[in-house]
């Protein structure tokens, strides 16, 4: 793991130790009058669903408004009119909501501003600041020079302005074609910095646009728009991510040739990475495409839908941005630092219940066939608060195939024939027979108990060593349980040759005849438990029925992965 451990170790779980850099930059501009209002916002591009990466900015702009007393927007930089779907507006506006960002009434729309971002280039285009240009894409990236060498100017570059505004008002009426000219601002073609060297800021695209319709036919670049969108709305500090360091001057470039006062500050921090998962989305198309995975939501996946989905909760999605910390240092976070702060969060919050994943039925021979017990049973044993609940007891239970061998090596404490273990919360049992199928495979365990174990009796004349779970054949219910690993087979790494995700082939296994205990009966989607000695698992929101609930491992109960002492 990377630097998880140095920012654990300047932190208490949640509780930061010491302000990062963006709140000593906020705290210094409060001080010096050059904000009065803090203002942030998180603008995705509705291209797709959003990601473990995309909560850690969601959490960031929103904590820092609500933290300085002021305001938060959500706006989608909806652009580019050929990857917008309103599924993916819709996935967005859930997902944020349940992290518990609250834009209140402040929702918009980068495509709500087409108006104003037009009248800017205008502005730019009389100012002598833009252009007209008739190269093609590749012409543009070839004229553009490279990282040692400066570019050429475009031979377009001195149209006069009058011949600019005529060819850009001919552009917006749909004269051109897709591709045959742009609008270019007109900065320096010798920066050091690639983007400044006059970037297209208008394209030709000739596609309904999911809310303007087909009112437009031009549409702004993101390095464009992204400024005047901010102004606009009074954004203070325009949080984002390293990437757009470099862009930084273009983005105070164009807020100061537009004139926009006072203007937004942009400020970079480091993405949030997480080994061996998918988060880009043009792979997560394709394994949704190809039916590899059921969709964006599939709890294999990262997308804050699918981890939703899984089981996880926003307190503990927040724990983990916490732990992870604010800084300008790139760093990837080991997978299991999210799975420790999923069992922090539901350690107290679930009941534990017993559940039988691969189910061999035990007959106990000297119990009374018609007859049944009822024992009293904490949910949680570390959190009175969540009650108790009645468990039957009978003659036929069900009990986990692996707390059975035939024959047991040393260490092995569970039942196997002559040994006595303890049945949770019930009594003492002897394995004295077994039978199997005609493939070999155990199918039925045979035992006596000894009525003078029963639980709470203070019974301690002799101690057993192994303690296994259980529940009674008669009353128990019949579910289907997920059990889920990386989507990508982490020992040959993420790519192969080719640039294919290395997909882990046992990415998913399905247990169809799971028995549960009847307190699982009346399970509602996203409800979580703790299933005794198995994990945590969630109601599936997207497969459950009435006719058979479907339950996926959130995370297993153990983890090499522990907090860093201070």
């Amino acid at each position: 793991m990377s630097n998880i451990e140095d920012e654990a170790m300047e932190m208490n779980l949640g509780e930061k130790a010491s302000r990062h850099f963006i709140e000593q930059i906020i705290d210094k501009d409060l001080a010096d009058g050059s904000v009065g209002l803090v203002k942030t916002r998180f603008p995705p591009d509705p291209n797709g669903y959003l990601h473990i990466g995309h909560a850690k900015s969601i959490l960031l702009n929103y904590g820092l408004a609500k933290q300085y007393g002021g305001q938060f927007n959500l706006r989608f930089d909806d652009t580019n009119p050929v990857k917008i779907k309103s599924e993916y507006i819709d996935s967005m506006i859930e997902d944020i909501r349940w992290l518990g960002a609250d834009w209140e009434e402040r929702l918009f729309y980068a495509s709500n501003y087409f108006p104003q971002m037009y009248e800017d280039a205008i502005k730019l285009i009389k100012k002598g600041k833009a252009y007209v240009s008739d190269l093609t894409a590749s012409q543009i990236r070839e004229y553009r020079g490279t990282f040692t060498e400066p570019g050429e100017n475009d031979p377009h570059r001195e149209r006069s302005i009058s011949e600019n505004l005529e060819l850009f008002q001919a552009m917006k009426n749909g004269v051109f074609a897709e591709g045959e000219k742009v609008l270019r601002a007109k900065i320096d073609m010798a920066s050091p910095n690639i983007n400044l060297r006059d970037p297209v800021i208008y394209r030709i695209v000739k596609k309904p646009h999911n809310n303007t319709g087909d009112t437009w036919c031009i549409y702004p670049m993101y390095d464009y728009s992204h400024p005047i969108q901010d102004a606009i709305e009074g954004i203070t500090h325009s949080i984002c991510t390293l990437e757009f360091e470099d862009h930084r001057p273009l983005y105070d470039w164009v807020l100061r040739e537009l004139e926009y006062d006072p203007a937004p500050q942009q400020i970079e921090f480091a993405k949030l990475f997480l080994t061996n998962t998918v988060t880009g989305k043009r792979y997560i198309r394709k394994l949704v495409e190809d039916g590899i995975v059921d969709g964006w939501d599939d709890p294999r996946l990262v997308s804050i839908a699918a981890l939703r989905r899984r089981g996880f909760t926003p307190e503990s999605i927040k724990l983990f941005v916490d732990l992870c910390g604010v800084s300008k240092s790139q760093s990837s976070v080991d997978y299991a630092a999210l799975e420790y702060c999923i069992r922090e969060d539901l350690k107290l919050k679930c009941p534990r219940l017993m559940a039988i994943l691969d189910p061999i039925k035990l007959i106990i021979t000297n119990y009374p066939e018609d007859k049944t017990e009822e024992f009293t049973v904490p949910n949680n044993l570390e959190n009175e608060a969540l009650g108790e609940r009645k468990v039957t007891f009978s003659r036929e239970l069900y009990i986990e195939r692996d707390d059975f061998m035939e024959e047991a090596p040393k260490k092995y404490f569970r039942l196997f024939p002559g040994n006595e273990v303890r049945l949770m919360n019930a009594y003492f049992v002897t394995c004295t027979d077994f039978e199997k199928d005609e493939n070999g495979n155990i199918t039925t365990v045979y035992a006596t108990y000894d009525p003078e174990t029963k639980s709470g009796s203070g019974f301690n004349a002799r101690k057993v060593k192994g303690t296994i779970h259980w529940v009674s054949a008669k009353e128990s219910i019949n579910a289907e349980v997920r059990l889920y690993e990386n989507i990508v087979d982490e020992e040959k790494g993420m790519y192969d040759e080719n640039g294919n995700l290395n997909l882990n082939q046992n990415s998913l296994v399905v247990l169809k005849e799971c028995r549960l205990e009847k307190a699982f009966k009346n399970a509602a989607a996203y409800d979580r438990f703790q299933f005794v000695r198995n994990g945590y698992f969630c109601v599936d929101a997207k497969l459950n029925t009435e006719e058979g609930k479907v339950f996926n491992r959130i995370v297993s109960l153990k983890s090499s992965f522990t907090l860093p002492s201070k």
